[in-house]
C-alpha cells in the first residue's frame, strides 16, 4: 500500500512512496502525529538522483523489519532537498555540528517541535566496517527517548543554542579591498593541483566560480598564475570521464584526482555554471576549444534536459537498474559491434576504452588520454580527418547507448536552476554569437513567469505535471534575476530589465533582515522553522548573497540608481569578517567584489534596433571580454520610452548624424561617443573592465 508520499509531485519522494515505511512529507500533520503519541521523529533529506540515498533506501527503507520498527516507534518524515532547501541547510548544519561532515542522505532526529537531538548521514542496516547500523542507531535512539527524556532535552538545547547563536561582534568590519582578492589569488594557488587541475585531492568538484573569479584576477595581474590554473582545468576536465563524452554534459565531480571516475548524476546547476566558466575563457583567450565544450554543454541541456514547454529540468540518476554508472561504461566488444573493427579500434584507443577496463568489472570510462595531434601523427592521419571520424562514431554510438534503459531524469523544474541556465544560455549567446540560445532562455524565463510567477509579484519554487508549488526562497529570486540581466543584455529586450528589478525589490521586501542586515534564505512567504539561515558561503552553487551583491551593483550601474548599489554596499559588510578570513570560500562573493571594486565600465549603444550597423554594433560588444561592464540599448527615436523610465541618464543620449553610437563610460569618466565599427573596435579594446 502507497504511503503519505503518494500524493507529492517531488520525484525523489515518489520513489519513496512505495515503501513499507509510514513516510509523511514535511507537513503539520506528521508533527501533530508526533506529539500526540509521543513519538520522535525520524527526518530523512535526499534528492532523486543521490547514489547513497538510493543505497541506503533498498537496505534499509524496503525492507519490513527496518519498517516496523520505524512504523511503531517514530514519525518517519521524507524531504526533498531541492524543494525544501531551507529544512536541508538547517538540518545540514546539525549534521556537521555534531559529526564534523555532512552529506545525503541526511538522517536526522527531531522532537515533535522540530528541534535537532542527534544526526548522521548514511547508516547500513546492519553495522559493518566500522558503521553502526541503522536498526542499531533506532533501538539506541528509542530507549533514550523512552528512558532518558532528560538527554534528548538537553541535546536539543545545545543544538538550538548554536545554530539560534547571534554573530559575535567582531569589530570594526575589515576593509573589503584589493588585498582580499589577492588573498583568495594566494589560497587557490595552494590548493590548485598543478598535475590534473581542480582545486582539491580526491574528490575534486569542478568549482567554476572558482575559475570565474581567476579569470578577473588574471586582468588585475596578467604576471600571475590564474589564467594557467583555469585552463589546466578546463582542458583537464572536458579530457576526462567526468565529462560524457558520447552524450556530452558533465557529471556530478570525480571520485578520483584524475577526473577519470565521476559520480555519474547529472545537474542542471552544474550545467549552467560549467558553461559560463567556458564561454568566458573563450572570451579571454580566443580559444574556440573553450566555444566548443560550451557548445557541447548546451547541446546537452537543449536536447536532453529541456521540456517541451521551456523550462529546464533538474538532474539525472547516476544509477542504472540499481548499478552506478552502467548507463556511461563500454567494454571494447560493444564499441566494435557498433562501429566495426578498423573504427572500433581507433576510437577505443584515442578514449581508453580496453578489455582490462579503467572502471568496476571491466567497463571502461570513455577519456581522453592524448592530445588529439599528437594521436593523429600516430595513426598517419589529418586532425581535421581524427575529428571527422571521432565525431561519426560519437553519433553511432550515442544512437546505439540510447537504446540502454535510461537512467532516472528527475523532471521537476527548479525556478532557481531554471535561472542560472537562463544565465549561461544568455551569456553563449552574447559571446558566441548563436541567437538560439538566447531564444532557449527566453523561454525558459517565460516558462517561469507563465507558471511559476503569483499574482502578487512573487515567485514559486518547484513546477512537476501541472502543479507549481512552495513559496520561493532567496536562491530562487536571484539566481532568476542574473538570467535575467543576462538575457537583457544578450536580446537587449528592455522587459527583462523591468523585470530584473522587480525581482530586486521583491528580494528586499522578502528576504533582508532588518536586524542583522544582510539576506536570509527563506523570507515572508516561507514557512517559519526553528531558525533562519543567512548563509554566504559559495559551495556547489553560489550563495544568494553573493549573487545577490552582484546584482544590485549590475543593476544599480544599468539604472544610475544609486540606492541598489548601497544596497549591495551593506551586504557585503555583513559578511566581511567571514569573506576576508578565508576568501577561497567564497568566490562568487569575490566576483561580486571584484565588480565593485572596479575598474568598471557602462556601455550604451545608441540606434534603431532594426539597423545592421547598430546590429553590428552590439554583437561586437556582446563578444567582448569586458567582465565588468554593464550594456544598454537605447532607442532615441522616442518610439521606446521604457528605458529610460528605469534609466533616466539614458535620455540625453543620442545618435549622432542619425548614426548608431556608442557612449562609452569609465571609471566615472566618459570617453568621446564613436560611430564607426573601426573607432568602436578600439575603444573596446582600450577598455580594462
Amino acid at each position: 500500500m502507497p504511503n503519505q508520499l503518494a500524493h507529492e509531485k517531488s520525484p525523489y519522494l515518489l520513489q519513496h512512496a512505495d515503501n513499507p515505511v509510514d513516510w509523511y512529507p514535511w507537513s503539520d500533520a506528521a508533527f501533530e502525529k508526533a506529539r500526540q503519541e509521543n513519538k520522535p521523529v525520524f527526518l530523512s533529506i535526499g534528492y532523486a538522483t543521490c547514489h547513497w540515498c538510493h543505497v541506503m533506501a533498498h537496505e534499509s527503507f524496503e525492507d519490513i523489519d527496518v519498517a516496523n520498527y520505524l512504523n511503531k516507534n517514530f514519525v518517519s518524515i521524507k524531504v526533498d532537498r531541492e524543494e525544501r532547501p531551507d529544512v536541508d541547510q538547517i538540518y545540514m548544519f546539525v549534521c556537521q555540528a555534531l559529526t564534523g561532515r555532512g552529506g545525503w542522505p541526511l538522517t536526522v532526529f527531531l522532537t515533535p517541535d522540530q528541534k535537532p537531538f542527534y544526526a548522521g548521514t548514511y547508516f547500513p542496516k546492519l553495522s559493518r566496517m566500522g558503521m553502526p547500523g541503522f536498526l542499531d542507531v533506532l533501538a539506541q535512539i528509542n530507549n533514550v527517548w523512552r528512558k532518558e527524556p532528560n538527554r534528548v532535552v538537553q541535546s536539543c538545547e545545545a543544538i538550538n543554542t548554536a545554530i539560534n547563536q547571534p554573530l559575535k561582534d567582531l569589530g570594526a568590519s575589515p576593509e573589503l579591498d584589493l588585498a582580499v582578492l589577492m588573498r583568495a589569488y594566494n589560497q587557490l594557488t595552494t590548493a590548485f593541483d598543478p598535475q590534473q587541475g581542480g582545486f582539491s585531492q580526491a574528490p575534486k568538484f569542478p568549482s567554476p566560480h572558482h575559475m570565474i573569479f581567476l579569470l578577473r584576477w588574471h586582468d588585475r595581474d596578467r604576471m600571475s598564475s590564474a589564467r594557467e590554473m583555469v585552463e589546466k582545468t578546463l582542458q583537464s576536465m572536458r579530457h576526462g570521464g567526468i565529462f560524457d563524452q558520447i552524450g556530452l554534459g558533465f557529471h556530478r565531480y570525480s571520485v578520483d584526482e584524475k577526473w577519470l571516475v565521476p559520480h555519474f548524476e547529472k545537474m542542471l546547476y552544474d550545467q549552467a555554471l560549467l558553461a559560463m566558466a567556458y564561454v568566458e575563457a573563450y572570451q579571454l583567450t580566443g580559444d574556440q576549444t573553450y566555444a566548443q565544450v560550451a557548445r557541447e554543454i548546451f547541446t546537452y541541456v537543449i536536447r536532453d534536459m529541456t521540456d517541451p514547454e521551456g523550462g529546464f529540468y533538474s538532474a539525472e540518476d547516476a544509477d542504472t537498474l540499481g548499478q552506478e554508472g552502467l548507463f556511461y561504461v563500454w567494454r571494447p566488444e560493444e564499441v566494435e559491434a557498433v562501429l566495426g573493427k578498423e573504427e572500433a579500434r581507433l576510437y577505443c584507443r584515442f578514449y581508453d576504452i580496453t578489455s582490462a577496463g579503467n572502471f568496476e568489472e571491466g567497463g571502461s570510462i570513455p577519456n581522453i588520454t592524448i592530445p588529439a595531434v599528437d594521436f593523429a601523427r600516430q595513426e598517419g592521419i589529418s586532425p581535421e580527418e581524427l575529428e571527422s571520424r571521432l565525431e561519426a562514431a560519437r553519433e553511432k554510438l550515442f544512437a546505439a547507448r540510447d537504446k540502454r534503459v535510461h537512467p532516472l531524469k528527475d523532471d521537476k523544474i527548479i525556478t532557481s536552476w531554471n535561472g542560472l541556465m537562463i544565465a549561461a544560455l544568455a551569456k553563449g549567446a552574447q559571446a558566441l554569437g548563436d541567437k538560439s540560445y538566447a531564444a532557449a532562455a527566453g523561454r525558459a524565463a517565460d516558462f517561469i513567469k507563465k507558471n511559476l510567477k503569483t499574482p502578487d509579484g512573487g515567485l514559486l519554487r518547484r513546477y512537476r505535471q501541472g502543479e507549481a508549488a512552495l513559496p520561493g526562497y532567496l536562491d530562487d529570486y536571484v539566481y532568476l534575476t542574473w538570467g535575467l540581466i543576462e538575457l537583457y543584455e544578450a536580446t537587449l529586450e528592455v522587459g527583462h530589465l523591468e523585470e530584473a528589478l522587480s525581482m530586486t525589490q521583491r528580494m528586499i521586501d522578502l528576504f533582508w533582515d532588518a536586524d542583522g542586515g544582510g539576506l536570509t534564505l527563506s523570507g515572508k512567504n516561507n514557512e517559519t522553522l526553528i531558525t533562519k539561515v543567512k548563509d554566504v558561503y559559495d559551495g556547489a552553487v553560489p550563495s544568494g548573497n553573493s549573487v545577490a551583491a552582484l546584482n544590485l551593483w549590475r543593476l544599480g550601474r544599468m539604472t544610475g540608481r544609486v540606492d541598489l548599489e548601497e544596497t549591495a554596499d551593506k551586504l557585503t559588510k555583513v559578511f566581511a569578517h567571514q569573506a576576508a578570513a578565508h576568501p577561497m570560500a567564497y568566490t562568487q562573493f569575490m566576483i561580486a567584489l571584484d565588480a565593485m571594486l572596479g575598474p568598471s565600465c557602462e556601455v550604451v549603444l545608441v540606434g534603431d534596433a532594426g539597423d545592421e550597423t547598430t546590429q553590428a554594433m552590439a554583437e561586437m560588444i556582446q563578444r567582448a571580454w569586458l567582465p565588468r561592464k554593464v550594456f544598454l540599448h537605447w532607442d532615441d527615436r522616442g518610439q521606446n520610452r521604457r528605458l529610460a523610465e528605469l534609466a533616466p541618464f539614458v535620455d540625453s543620449l543620442q545618435a549622432i548624424n542619425g548614426r548608431p553610437t556608442v557612449y562609452v563610460c569609465q571609471g566615472y569618466a566618459c570617453q568621446n561617443p564613436v560611430t564607426d565599427i573601426e573607432s568602436l573596435e578600439k575603444a573596446l579594446t582600450s577598455l580594462i573592465c
